[in-house]
């Protein structure tokens, strides 16, 4: 009997050192898994969108060693009356507004500031899109026809495979993806495992088997989409996209502070929404495009292709918000106005008419109740008309 006892003792001693020897192993992963399943809850989401890097496995987007581009600060305005009610109902961390290339308010909230580097989600789609529009004009990507197969041949055998690049560009790949954030088995967060947990977004892209409509039939947001563009680039270019936004986009800007993607385990940007930059940073990005891709006299990203871009032309519904490629154009929207938008509230709004952007950050946790998106856009547009 003692013998036997001793026996047990052995194995529940072995299998508690073999638990702490795969705790230790795995203690950054176990971290970053609980990381984000906190990520969005009321007490930690305004510190956890300013601090991204402290979740996930990140790769830096460099500034470069070029002079930061100055933004000369313009007369202030009276926002409208509302403004105040909106940045509190709606969460807001900051708020930057420009006119024809000077700022005419800037302020931060929530206890967060100008240095933030905060997380852009979706509106890091749009940075994609430039880089995109800047490969295309290069050549090294032939045509929007082309099947993203051509370049991602992984993609063979998955929904992808009868895809175009412009069916993802549009987000009209006809795959089915459920982008349903509140549901934790829902592709989108269990994306957000595989991401938190060091897996490959490549084999979750490959192993997307099921469609819903044939690619450019029919127009749905499906996040994914995005990633396989960057599979495209990354095909085409046998370069990292980290490294050629930093080349392409950022350095030319010259912006005041490094910025970073988040990663997947194989140092896969997460370019569907990961890119991590100040307000202000955000805002010389947002300038370089109201100003049609120019600066200084430098074409950086190609005016034809912003316009091309920011038009809608995916198979959205009449009465439904409008898509190009990987840009939004709301409903009624006069020519000329359009925006980045990621979840819990971040936009880049553009006016171009009036020579007006504006920059919100937020931690909105109510931005999928009815009517919000549609607040926050006649919330842009009264500060517009107000200038």
């Amino acid at each position: 009997m003692r013998s036997i006892f001793k026996w047990l003792l052995r194995i529940v001693m072995a299998l508690a050192l073999a638990a702490v020897v795969v705790g230790f192993w795995k203690r950054e992963e176990i971290q970053r898994l609980m990381a984000v399943n906190s990520l969005f809850s009321e007490d930690k989401i305004v510190h956890n969108f300013s601090h991204m890097n402290k979740a996930f496995l990140t790769a830096d987007v460099s500034r470069g060693d070029g002079p930061t581009w100055e933004l000369a600060y313009g007369p202030g305005f009276d926002l409208p009356d509302t403004t105040s009610q909106w940045i509190k109902e709606r969460a807001v961390t900051s708020l930057l507004v420009m006119q024809n290339g000077e700022i005419r308010f800037e302020d931060y909230y929530l206890g967060t500031g100008p240095d933030d580097r905060r997380i852009s989600w979706s509106v890091a789609k749009s940075y994609l899109s430039a880089l995109f529009g800047i490969l295309l004009d290069e050549g090294a990507i032939q045509s929007l026809d082309d099947p993203v197969v051509q370049y991602a041949p992984e993609l063979n055998g998955s929904a992808y495979e009868a895809a175009t690049i412009r069916n993802v560009l549009n987000m009209a790949s006809g795959v089915v993806f459920d982008e349903d954030y509140l549901d934790y088995n829902s592709d989108i967060n269990r994306m957000g495992r595989v991401l938190a947990l060091g897996g490959e977004l490549d084999d979750f892209a490959a192993a997307l088997q099921d469609s819903f409509a044939q690619p450019g039939e029919t127009w749905k947001y499906v996040s994914i989409d995005t990633h396989v563009i960057g599979m495209v680039i990354r095909g085409a270019t046998g370069r990292s996209i980290a490294e050629l936004v930093s080349e392409k986009v950022i350095v030319p800007l010259g912006l005041e502070r490094d910025g970073y993607y988040l990663t997947d385990g194989a140092g896969v940007a997460f370019v569907l929404g990961g890119l991590n930059f100040t307000t202000r940073d955000f805002a010389r990005f947002g300038q370089l495009i109201l100003q049609q891709g120019n600066r200084d006299g430098r074409q950086i990203v190609p005016a034809h292709w912003i316009r091309e871009a920011t038009w809608p032309s995916a198979p959205t519904q009449p009465d439904e918000i409008g898509y190009g490629y990987q840009w939004w154009i709301p409903v009624g929207a006069h020519e000329g106005e359009f925006m980045a938008r990621g979840v819990y509230g971040q936009y880049l709004y553009f006016d171009q008419p009036r020579g007006v952007l504006i920059v919100t950050t937020g931690a909105d946790r109510k931005f999928r109740d009815p009517g919000v998106s549609d607040q926050n856009i006649e919330m842009f547009r009264k500060i517009a008309q107000s200038l």
